[in-house]
């Protein structure tokens, strides 16, 4: 699953980046969403591949940092362009004549910007409670494959009804906040399309849109089940499981999805495979 990632998401960088067709905000976001994938899946993959050979599952306290760290840059990323990405389609249907006015580079680039300030911000909120709070033994035991945000914050010591707080507080602001975002833009656009005649249309649209809406279903359905619940479930199993969606599943099937739904993505690889063979 690991390699599919990998391959998949190189993929679609190449491809992007190739071709001069492809050079539109759309693709703008899909190419940096394979990057933060790759990022996001090699965060923790290569950490359990390495616990399973050793037989030896112990990571060091700054380990445990640097990899919660990483994740929350990357999962905040994924959550914030799923989210720009949904306000491009919205634009590009619902506003077509005005798209390249309001997607102009300069744009994008602010928008790529401000998903990146955002993660910095949440990566330095979770710091705060964490480091700020914590006081660990000399070993603890993670109910989960790695060190994620909300595996760390039940570490914290502060009482129950204040971990809750504070989980619900940074899971609202970036992640109930990006996917109220989502919903909105394609109310919107299915509102546009309802009002629209042609059936062809309505179809292209929809095959558009479905490849994003079935990523965004299966990464904020377990992403965020998995934060709000790992303070309430005591099946660390079940933790596991689900994240298993989120960390590795999604990073693998985005490119895959993407890459079949997508009539510009299909023909770009078909002139690349056959001026290489």
């Amino acid at each position: 699953m690991y390699i599919l990632a990998l391959f998949g998401n190189l993929l679609i960088i190449l491809t992007v980046s190739s071709d001069s067709h492809l050079h539109t905000p759309m693709y703008f976001f899909l190419f940096n969403l394979s990057m933060v994938d790759i990022g996001f899946i090699s965060t923790t993959v290569p950490r359990v591949i390495v616990d399973i050979q050793t037989h030896c599952p112990v990571i060091s306290y700054l380990g445990c940092l640097t990899q919660m760290s990483l994740f929350v840059i990357f999962a905040c990323m994924d959550n914030m362009l799923l989210a720009v990405m949904a306000y491009d389609r919205f634009v590009a249907i619902c506003h077509p004549l005005y798209y390249q006015v309001i997607m102009n580079p300069t744009r994008c680039g602010v928008l790529l910007l401000g998903c990146f300030l955002l993660s910095l911000l949440e990566l330095l909120l979770h710091y705060v409670a964490v480091l700020k709070f914590s006081n660990y033994e000399e070993y603890v035991e993670i109910s989960n494959y790695f060190c994620g945000p909300s595996e760390l914050l039940k570490l914290v010591n502060f009482d129950t009804f204040t971990n809750n707080i504070v989980r619900f507080c940074m899971g609202t602001l970036f992640g109930l906040l990006p996917i109220s975002g989502i919903i909105f833009s394609y109310f919107k656009i299915v509102s546009n399309i309802m009002r629209s005649s042609s059936s062809s249309g309505k179809h292209k649209t929809f095959s558009t849109c479905g490849s994003h809406l079935s990523i965004v279903f299966l990464f904020y359905g377990t992403g965020i089940g998995v934060y709000f619940s790992s303070s309430l479930s005591q099946s660390p199993r079940s933790n596991a499981v689900a994240s298993v969606m989120y960390t590795v599943v999604t990073p693998m099937l985005n490119p895959f999805i993407y890459s079949l739904r997508n009539k510009d993505i299909k023909s770009s690889l078909r002139k690349s495979f056959s001026r290489v063979f």
